[in-house]
């Protein structure tokens, strides 16, 4: 494997088509699109700067880097990735992409980040600010999230989630097949409109989580006091509820046992009143 170690680059595409290359120490200092239609790279303790720095690379590790706010929309249309112990200021990162790997990761500007990417794992990751990340993206395994970027996971597919911190607004959106474990879910609107979710052990904040989904199992989760409203025009319901939770409102069929319900409510725009709803006390 070729080497190429202790370089700066500006300008436009100045790393062309490199192959088979171990890159160390090096900067992408300014320009566009740096490193670009290439494959089999190696890129250790490197900064990027400029814009577009690494599109349309397949098979590649990045470990120990930096990419500037500057270095936006950085990693695009690539395959086969894994990087590691990286931190990343700019937004837009990683979209249209398959099979793509992180791991003790820092993204400070989640904005529009993991967007169309087939075969995603993340492994003790962070992500700040920003809105919308992991649009259309499927395939998805995750242990190990921190999150306060707004509407995360919407239009995804096949999401599998444990130990996250997820606190935003409009969260799991038009999804399907999503599952978490044991994780903390804050925020406005949970997972409104998606179909085939699974929570387990999870605690769920918010106002009106959980509403016109169709196939929604919840194992021994828990509720804070603001979310009121829960499961209306929901379907298919299997919850299991440990503790309190305030408010029940016009779920659909199902089923839903809790040890303690503030209030029931249904009203003038009840579709239907098939659900069991039961507690334990």
């Amino acid at each position: 494997m070729k080497v190429i170690s202790n370089q700066s680059f500006g300008g436009e595409r100045p790393l062309f088509g490199i192959k088979d290359t171990h890159l160390e120490h090096i900067t992408i200092t300014d320009g566009e699109s740096g490193i670009k239609c290439c494959a089999n790279l190696v890129c250790d303790d490197s900064k990027f700067y400029g814009k577009y720095p690494w599109w349309h690379v397949d098979k590649s590790l990045i470990t120990n880097c930096y990419f500037a706010p500057e270095s936006r929309s950085a990693i695009w249309y690539s395959s086969d990735m894994t990087m590691k112990d990286s931190v990343i200021d700019g937004p837009k990162f990683f979209r249209e992409m398959k099979n793509l790997t992180l791991e003790n990761v820092k993204i400070n500007d989640a904005d529009e980040t993991f967007w169309r990417v087939d075969g995603l794992k993340l492994k003790h990751v962070s992500l700040h600010d920003g809105t919308y990340p992991f649009m259309f993206s499927r395939n998805i395994y995750v242990d190990g999230l921190t999150s306060d970027a707004k509407y995360v996971f919407q239009y995804c597919k096949n999401v599998e989630v444990h130990h996250a911190k997820i606190t935003t607004k409009d969260s799991f959106w038009e999804c399907e097949n999503v599952t978490v474990y044991d994780s903390v879910l804050d925020g406005e609107y949970l997972a409104w409109h998606s179909k085939n979710v699974k929570l387990v052990r999870c605690h769920i904040g918010g106002e009106q989580p959980l509403c016109y989904l169709d196939g929604i199992t919840l194992e021994d989760c828990t509720f804070d006091a603001a979310c009121d409203r829960a499961f209306e025009d929901s379907r298919n319901i299997d919850a299991t509820i440990k503790g309190r939770i305030t408010e029940i409102k016009n779920p659909i069929s199902g089923r839903i046992v809790a040890d303690e319900i503030g209030r029931i409510t249904y009203d003038a725009f009840a579709k239907e009143k098939d659900c069991v709803i039961e507690t334990t006390k």
